[in-house]
């Protein structure tokens, strides 16, 4: 599907609203923001908030353009809902407090409370709910392209982490979880079409949910050194955003006959690295030297919830492992992780500080602090750990014998190696930037907001919904992390601004009039044509033409004596010098015409 939209006139640079810049912009920190800023694409209004140029809003419309035709190609129904929403259907779900200060949040002149919409889940459950009341109305998905708001703490990187950006969300609703799947599928299937297009590289992987809520759920992420999300895969086919990774627990080992636990002084070891030099210095293993995975280190952290109330947690894992905060904010959302500060200590004097062991832990304990562990913390496994004295460690505490935990947690860090859950072998790590996303909703939001049908039996059942978003914003910036060199961008064509760039060089008005004349037939040929017309050095015009990425150049300057125009390639860097007269023909075939 190359349907283009219908064409404008030659792009002239000496009209065009377009500054090209030499320098990198000094907040730029990932090509991407760089090269579009520089190319003129964009253009930085206020943290996190840029204003979109000619050239880059027409990268961004062809985005826009191929993630809804793909849409409407599926059988997907488009609707458009207000950015500006009330907070009632948002108390109703708790996403009001939840979202935290996320949430941009304003009053209209009569106090009443109005967010900016960062998810449209309750919208759309609302406009069904309004509309539909049998199952015959049933499959049903409907989607929109619109603009969300969300107050990020740190926006960075351009347009990949703003607070302003462009999402399609699509939601299917579904009388029972088998249509879910089959709704699910169909949106698995567009995406693929829809990244295809785009020219993207990408990787299909595991997620969480997050504070979507829901039951299945799959990133499409793109491979890229810059990305904030890290992934895992395997040469056997595994694939899973670090957070959605579940690890490999070992077998318990029976409790008979292993030794008792014993403490033993060991001073000035608040860190895992002193306590195993001091353990293999005055407590040595009878058979190796001990090492930080002997060690079970317990992580006191406060998690603060959106309703301004906090609680400790203490995550027991391997000392040779750290907490992910990644993995463990999408594992307590919506509470927030923080460090456990000095007046936390204090409030908890049964915490003694580098030396807490789990004895004095867990919900039904003393103490009441809830302790969670890492999966490898299995019963029989026997662990040097604090005796909750200062100066003193605890040897050979076996779990389940001599301690117990209130569950388990998905925390600590992934490592290279380290197996994956399917037995496909072991994980390597990569980078990438999330570009879509597709959730098995369930009945969370029917739920909350009420949204029932009457099934074929007259009775009134909660519809089964799902999710499915795309950033259409970020995509943009995603395809320049992918398609860059040193010089510049390189467009894919189907979302290039122009498919040909000309390029006029020299003060030969010959040179002016038979450009002109390419760019008019290229035009009438049905391509897009961006015309470098202006009164500039050719060095300039070259530095440009590879910074702005058109797929295909074709620069008409002293060669023209002899009759011949040169076409480049901006991807391959090939160049082939071609009669004038079989230019229009030569340049159609490059551009697949």
């Amino acid at each position: 599907m190359n349907s283009w939209p219908t064409l404008a006139p030659v792009l002239r640079m000496s009209t065009l609203f377009l500054r090209t810049l030499r320098e990198d912009p000094a907040d730029a920190e990932v090509p991407s923001h760089r090269l579009l800023v520089r190319a003129g694409l964009v253009r930085r209004v206020a943290p996190g908030i840029f204003s979109w140029l000619p050239l880059g809003y027409l990268v961004y419309r062809n985005v826009e353009r191929i993630v809804r035709e793909e849409m409407d190609a599926a059988g997907f129904q488009e609707v458009h809902f207000p950015a500006l929403l009330p907070r009632e259907p948002y108390e109703v779900t708790g996403r009001w407090t939840e979202y935290g200060d996320t949430l941009l949040r304003l009053h209209d002149r009569k106090g009443g409370d109005y967010l900016l919409g960062p998810t449209h889940e309750e919208m759309f459950t609302l406009l069904v709910k309004g509309e539909y009341s049998s199952y015959k109305d049933l499959p049903l998905v409907i989607y929109q392209i619109q603009t969300k708001y969300r107050d990020e703490a740190r926006p960075r990187a351009g347009i990949l982490r703003g607070r302003e950006f462009v999402m399609k969300d699509s939601y299917s609703f579904d009388i029972d979880d088998e249509g879910l799947q089959r709704s699910y599928d169909r949106h698995r299937e567009a995406y693929i079409k829809t990244f295809d297009r785009l020219g993207l590289e990408y990787v299909i992987v595991s997620a969480m949910s997050g504070a979507m809520g829901g039951s299945a759920s799959e990133e499409f992420l793109a491979p890229c050194e810059s990305g904030e999300d890290t992934f895992v895969r395997s040469e056997g086919g595994y694939a899973a955003n670090v957070e959605a990774v579940v690890t490999v627990a070992p077998e318990p080992i029976a409790l008979e006959g292993l030794p008792a636990a014993h403490v033993e002084d060991t001073p000035d070891t608040p860190t895992i690295e002193t306590l195993v030099a001091v353990a293999n210095a005055e407590h040595p293993h009878p058979d190796r030297p001990w090492t930080a995975a002997d060690t079970l280190k317990n992580v006191v952290l406060r998690l603060d919830y959106p309703d301004g109330t906090s609680r400790p947690l203490i995550i027991g894992l391997p000392g040779d492992r750290e907490v992910d905060m990644k993995r463990l904010e999408a594992q307590v959302a919506p509470a927030v992780p923080s460090p456990f500060e000095e007046d936390d200590f204090t409030k908890h004097p049964e915490l003694v500080k580098g030396y807490i062991g789990p004895q004095v832990l867990g919900k039904e304990s003393p103490s009441g602090i809830e302790y969670l562990v890492d999966p490898r913390v299995v019963p029989g496994t026997a662990w040097i750990t604090g005796a909750n004295e200062p100066g003193r460690h605890v040897f050979d505490l076996v779990c389940g014998r001599d301690f117990t935990f209130d569950g388990t947690i998905e925390a600590a860090e992934v490592r290279d190696g380290d197996p994956a859950p399917d037995g496909s072998g072991p994980l390597h790590s990569a980078r990438g930037i999330e570009i879509g996303h597709i959730f098995q909703l369930g009945r969370k939001y029917a739920e909350a907001l009420d949204l029932k049908v009457l099934d074929v039996n007259g009775k009134s059942r909660v519809v089964t919904m799902g999710s499915y978003g795309i950033g259409v914003s970020r995509a943009v910036a995603a395809i320049a992390e992918q398609h860059h060199d040193d010089k510049g961008l390189i467009w894919p064509r189907e979302v290039a601004p122009a498919d040909v760039h000309i390029v006029a060089t020299g003060k030969d008005p010959a040179v002016f009039s038979t450009a002109e004349e390419l760019a008019l037939a290229l035009e009438d040929a049905g391509l897009r044509v961006l015309y470098d017309d202006r009164k500039a050095s050719p060095g300039v015009k070259f530095n440009d033409s590879e910074l702005l990425g058109v797929p295909t150049i074709v620069v008409v300057g002293k060669r023209l004596v002899d009759g011949m125009v040169e076409i480049k390639d901006r991807a391959s860097g090939q160049r082939e010098e071609v009669p004038v007269a079989a230019a229009v023909a030569e340049v159609l075939k490059a551009c697949g015409r």
